[in-house]
């Protein structure tokens, strides 16, 4: 659905250049949602807005929907970007138009009849939940609501394709879960590809099928989450499930790249008469699986063979750090 190659791009001031993406290549399959990960500066937000051509690259190519829009004469990209929905970090609302009246903004802008119009701003308001706040101003609404319109917005046009960028980053926790929920359940029902960027791992592990790790303007990692987890060495696996420090003796990081029905750690201490002791670490559910990492103390003389076993049943062990 997003195929971007070899994107770089260079931003010229007077007396030097800064470079904000280093030959990133993107793939983002039809239908998932996949995530970009980094701190500020990273060049997600640049990454983004070259996916739109808000920013044209300086190198490289991007396609959406199978048309590429570095090509494009400027009034075919212009069509073409009515299929691709932008959601903003601080909302970009117009603060003299009604709720329904931003939502219904690119419609009035497309050309779209009033009574279409109306009955499309409608449709979107119940969607994301809203429908009783048609004729509110956003100074009435708190922070998640006004995301919630944001939302609405994007999707006007009927997208197949949803942009977010931060969407979460200036709500509280109880409400970017909500946001987060709204974001899954429309790609769910609508079939919706969505690309996200965060800086908050939290993010990845709620709703993302596939994500990138972005450092000084380049991917240091991509795929599918769940294959990365199961990945030894995964930059990713780290940064969702980091693991205290240790100096404790025989200790390893054990990582579950899947859900287990077996109580491994139980087996463990019955079929190899070993001693286990969970120091530190997290199971969580990603994608549907229980996933994790866990730094665990294993003592006694079958301890090589208790280790083989782990790795036999799928587990990733490494000496912990």
């Amino acid at each position: 659905m997003i195929e971007a190659v070899g994107l770089r791009k260079v931003y010229r001031l007077k007396d030097r250049e800064v470079l904000a993406l280093d030959n990133v290549d993107l793939h983002v399959r039809q239908g998932e949602v996949y995530g970009v990960v980094g701190q500020s500066g990273a060049g997600k937000s640049t990454l983004l807005r070259c996916v739109n051509l808000l920013e044209r690259p300086t190198e490289g190519s991007v396609r959406v929907d199978g048309e590429d829009l570095t090509a494009m004469a400027p009034a075919r990209l212009r069509a073409a970007r009515r299929g691709i929905g932008m959601v903003h970090q601080h909302f970009a609302l117009l603060s003299s138009r009604t709720v329904a009246g931003n939502v219904a903004f690119p419609l009035e802008v497309a050309g779209v009849g009033r009574t279409a119009r109306r009955s499309r701003v409608m449709e979107l308001l119940d969607l994301v939940g809203l429908a009783d706040k048609a004729r509110a101003y956003p100074a009435q609404l708190s922070g998640g609501q006004k995301q919630r319109v944001g939302i609405a917005r994007a999707l006007a046009s009927e997208p197949k394709v949803l942009l977010s960028d931060e969407a979460t980053s200036a709500l509280d926790p109880a409400t970017t879960e909500s946001i987060l929920e709204l974001l899954r359940e429309l790609n769910r029902e609508l079939g919706l590809t969505i690309l996200l960027i965060t800086h908050e791992m939290d993010v990845i592990k709620r709703i993302c099928d596939s994500a990138a790790i972005m450092e000084s303007g380049a991917v240091r990692e991509s795929g599918r989450v769940l294959d990365l987890i199961g990945t030894p060495g995964s930059l990713l696996a780290r940064s969702l499930f980091p693991l205290p420090p240790t100096d404790a003796p025989d200790v390893v990081a054990l990582t579950y790249p899947r859900s287990y029905d077996e109580p491994l750690m139980s087996e463990l201490t019955r079929k190899f008469d070993v001693d286990v002791n969970v120091l530190g670490g997290a199971v969580e559910t990603v994608s549907g699986q229980s996933v994790g990492r866990l730094n665990v103390q294993i003592r006694g003389a079958n301890r090589d063979a208790a280790l083989d076993y782990l790795g036999d049943k799928g587990l990733l062990v490494e000496v912990a750090a």
